[in-house]
């Protein structure tokens, strides 16, 4: 009855062809219009995951609270020299704070005075006190350059040190690596390539580089979202700023930006770099296929123009449903012509081969009646089956997938019904010529009693295959990071590789907010005990432990060098001349204690640049006096100031620090840093794990990545076994309640499934929220294909393999593959894994379908005479 009316239906729309054309013209001009103004696309992996997830609700919680460390655009400043990171990450920081249309704020989080100020308190008593004891015993040293900051100055510092040689007095063990250091810089002055110094590394030697290597500038943008690229302005002015500096343009400093933004904005650029080019590509393959499976442009171009219109509809209902696509429901156009045209070529197939007289309009109408009878049922039946299959997504807390599966679910059914209505209409306006035996593959059927004769062999073998899928179902691996699905060539995801390996600046940090300061303090000495943690930091971790001691280590310092250290009116800047016969009366005294000297003191080396600079052009000299002293003041003075440090307490650290700890209600947050590299899932797994057996209501970014993958492995074992038992229930209903042919279009689902869990263990793929979709495209391509497989087997179809209904699910593999593949080779990590498992399920779907399948059916039903 079904299969009848259906038919009726079909002759219906053909007789009123044009008045049907017409019709699906206005709706799509409605659905362009629809997408064209309420349809977006976020790159935003925060909004993939339902906003009631107990977790989840923690993170967004946190946002809320804490804004400033939400959407920001961050430039690392590398450099040859701290120096010159520091002076570039300074220089940013003005130009950008300046900036006020791109730009909420520009900041240097390392750079607050308190910091400065205090630095010396921040490091351990023992390390403070060998670096105390080092800059006292360099005192006469600093005194002479405090008085004479230039070249000048050092010469005549270097002279103290020939005197303390020459007297026996002086050890200079402790000062090699500075003096060697010098004695570069010297010698690549005079050889007209002069490298400022750097007195930083000069006087603090290794501690120096405790701060770390990099710089940062800290930025609030100004987002548009109406652009594809929020933050694509506020990233130009920076890198337009950058730019600008002098040290970036001498090469001596780098400036990468990275920060949620830049990923985010980096994510859809490489998602849509190609896109026009790999779409075009594929849609030139697509119609290849067509070609070949049709044979007539005839109906290639009815096949095209339907695709194209659901494709418009379905996007038409995306806008209005959904309004804004994630990177996962963006898919949906490459789902729904995959699986919209195998529902088009079947119909097409089984047209071109019906035995009617195409060159009277009547025999084109009986044609398409007859192809409605008998593919009308079985499309429908595939679109309820897939569509149910999507839809089953639609509940679940995965958001990203449950949009997909609206979206797609109810794209099948809108395949559906322009396949029944707009391509017969059109297939009667363009006239295409039938009676096409042809269309079937008669070459197939020795192959068909094949399988048939190794039944047995062949099913025992697929059982096998089966088990070893479900043994290896527990080694199935899905990571959750959002940062593995990015691409690791964007300057972005550089910049931040750059920061992994420093536990302060990782991407995998955890939060844990508590009532009060006292709460963090006792949380923040718990976590820090916790295996796997490197620091555990709230307020108080801006407040120097051990202040009195370290304070009267500092005072005895301040006492000694202070006084030498801070001179009212420095000496003015030497000329050439005065810089030569100062290099000419240091060069003669070390000359006076060259015996004293090792071979291999660097002090030789310095006495010789100096005996040639005292005859050195002024270019050389003047350059020389200030690529050595360039950094000097600079260093004075912030050595100055951390001699100058106080006792301070909580109250102490200013606003600019504590706001990102302390909450206006008193609340007080804890920030965990993981112990080593945790871009490996495992590894994230257990840090986030230990945490959270110690306070499981932990927060942050390692939290978020963690609890999403487990969030999202729930959403797909409970969409797994929904959509099972709706598409058991289609299935069971529309094959008149036969529990054995239910089964055998599930079996093959089933199979196939294991196979691609055996492949993805094997190759290996790793399981992302991007290429996870796989999974319910298998479903839906799946049982399309053994679908139309069963129910020709219960028409009576003898040879499956020889029908035109396997060419045509040959060439719906096809042109689905080919969608595939243009994903699969996206620039896109996530996007081109997606394609790679695609192709992979629909490799396996294949196999079941064309071997498995006519295996499987029920040998007493089919001649194979």
């Amino acid at each position: 009855m079904l299969s009848a009316f259906i038919g009726r239906f079909i002759m219906l729309c053909a007789r009123h062809a044009y008045a049907v054309v017409a019709v699906f013209f206005i709706l799509s001009a409605g659905a362009v219009f629809a997408g064209v103004n309420y349809l977006g696309v976020t790159t935003d992996t925060s909004k993939m995951l339902s906003p009631r997830l107990e977790w989840k609700q923690r993170s967004d919680e946190m946002a809320r609270l804490f804004p400033q460390k939400e959407n920001l655009l961050v430039a690392v400043i590398e450099a040859d020299l701290p120096e010159e990171g520091r002076e570039t990450a300074r220089l940013l920081a003005e130009r950008l704070a300046a900036d006020h249309k791109n730009f909420n704020f520009a900041e240097r989080p390392d750079a607050d005075p308190y910091l400065v100020r205090n630095g010396l308190m921040f490091l351990d008593t023992k390390p403070l006190g060998q670096l105390l004891d080092d800059t006292i015993a360099a005192q006469p040293f600093l005194g002479a350059l405090a008085q004479d900051p230039s070249a000048r100055g050092l010469f005549g510092a270097l002279s103290l040190i020939a005197e303390g040689v020459k007297q026996g007095q002086a050890d200079l063990t402790g000062f090699q690596p500075a003096l060697k250091g010098f004695a570069d810089n010297l010698e690549q002055a005079l050889a007209g390539k002069p490298q400022p110094l750097s007195w930083e590394h000069l006087l603090g030697g290794q501690l120096s580089d405790l701060a770390g290597r990099y710089q940062f500038v800290i930025t609030k943008p100004k987002l548009d979202y109406g652009s594809f690229q929020p933050g694509g302005d506020a990233a130009n002015a920076m890198r337009r700023a950058a730019d600008s500096l002098d040290y970036v343009r001498s090469g001596h400093a780098k400036v990468h930006m990275t920060g949620q933004v830049q990923l985010d904005d980096e994510e859809f650029a490489t998602v849509a770099e190609g896109m026009v080019a790999g779409l075009l590509g594929s849609l030139a393959l697509v119609t290849i296929w067509l070609m070949l499976a049709v044979r007539s442009w005839r109906v290639v171009l009815p096949i095209v123009v339907t695709l194209v219109v659901g494709l418009l509809l379905t996007t038409g209902f995306a806008a209005v449903a959904v309004g804004t696509l994630n990177l996962i429901s963006v898919a949906f156009a490459i789902l729904f012509v995959g699986i919209a045209v195998d529902f088009a070529i079947q119909f097409s197939v089984r047209f071109r081969a019906q035995h009617q007289d195409s060159r009277n309009e009547q025999g084109i109408l009986a044609a398409l009646a007859e192809t409605g009878e008998e593919t009308g049922h079985q499309i429908l039946v595939a679109a309820l089956a897939t569509s149910a299959g999507f839809l089953a997504f639609t509940p679940t807390a995965f958001l990203g997938v449950a949009q997909l599966g609206l979206i797609a679910g109810i794209g099948m059914m809108v395949a559906f019904v322009c396949t029944t209505t707009l391509l017969p209409a059109l297939l009667r306006i363009f006239h295409p010529p039938l009676d096409c035996p042809s269309m079937g593959y008669a070459f197939m059927q020795p192959v068909d009693v094949k399988i048939r004769q190794m039944r047995k062999p062949l099913l025992i073998v697929f059982g096998l295959v089966a088990l070893a899928g479900i043994v290896l179902v527990p080694r199935l691996n899905f990571d959750g990071d959002p940062l593995h699905t990015k691409n690791p060539n964007s300057e972005g995801m550089k910049a931040l590789h750059l920061l992994m390996t420093n536990p302060q600046s990782s991407p995998y940090g955890a939060e844990l907010l508590v009532p009060s300061l006292d709460d963090a303090k006792r949380e923040a000495d718990r976590l820090a005990k916790v295996p796997g943690v490197h620091d555990a930091m709230w307020l108080g971790s801006f407040v120097p432990e051990n202040q009195p001691e370290k304070l009267a280590l500092i005072q005895d310092a301040a006492n000694i060098l202070l006084p030498t250290l801070i001179v009212p009116t420095p000496r003015p800047e030497p000329d050439a001349q005065a810089l030569r016969d100062a290099a000419q009366s240091t060069a003669t005294a070390l000359g006076g204690v060259m015996d004293k000297l090792s071979a291999t003191d660097p002090l030789r080396r310095i006495q010789a640049a100096l005996a040639k600079m005292a005859s050195a052009p002024d270019t050389i000299v003047v350059d020389a006096n200030h690529a050595l002293v360039r950094f000097l003041p600079a260093e004075l003075d912030q050595l100055r100031t951390m001699l100058q440090a106080t006792p301070v307490t909580l109250k102490d650290v200013p606003q600019s620090i504590a706001s990102n700890y302390l909450l206006p209600d008193g609340r007080a947050l804890v920030e965990v840093h993981p112990n080593g590299v945790m871009s490996n899932s495992n590894a994230l797994r257990s840090f986030v794990t230990s945490l959270q057996q110690i306070e499981p209501k932990m927060a942050g970014s390692a939290v978020d990545i963690v609890e999403s993958a487990r969030s999202i492995v729930k959403a797909f074992e409970q969409a797994a076994v929904a959509a099972i038992g709706m598409i058991a229930l289609i299935l069971f209903l529309a094959l008149r309640r036969r529990l054995t042919d239910m089964m055998l279009v599930l079996a093959p689902l089933l199979l196939s499934a294991l196979m691609t869990v055996i492949l993805i263990v094997l190759l290996p793929e790793t399981l992302n929220f991007a290429n996870i979709i796989a999974l319910p495209l298998l479903l839906g391509v799946g049982v399309s294909f053994n679908i139309y497989f069963v129910m020709n087997w219960r028409d009576g179809v003898k040879h499956p393999l020889a029908s035109p209904t396997a060419r045509a699910v040959l060439f719906s593999a096809l042109t689905t593959g080919t969608a595939f593949g243009s994903l699969a080779l996206s620039h896109h990590p996530g996007t081109a894994s997606m394609g790679r498992l695609l192709l992979l399920s629909l490799g396996c779907t294949l196999l079941a379908t064309l071997v498995f399948v006519p295996a499987l059916l029920p040998k007493r039903d089919i001649d194979e005479n």
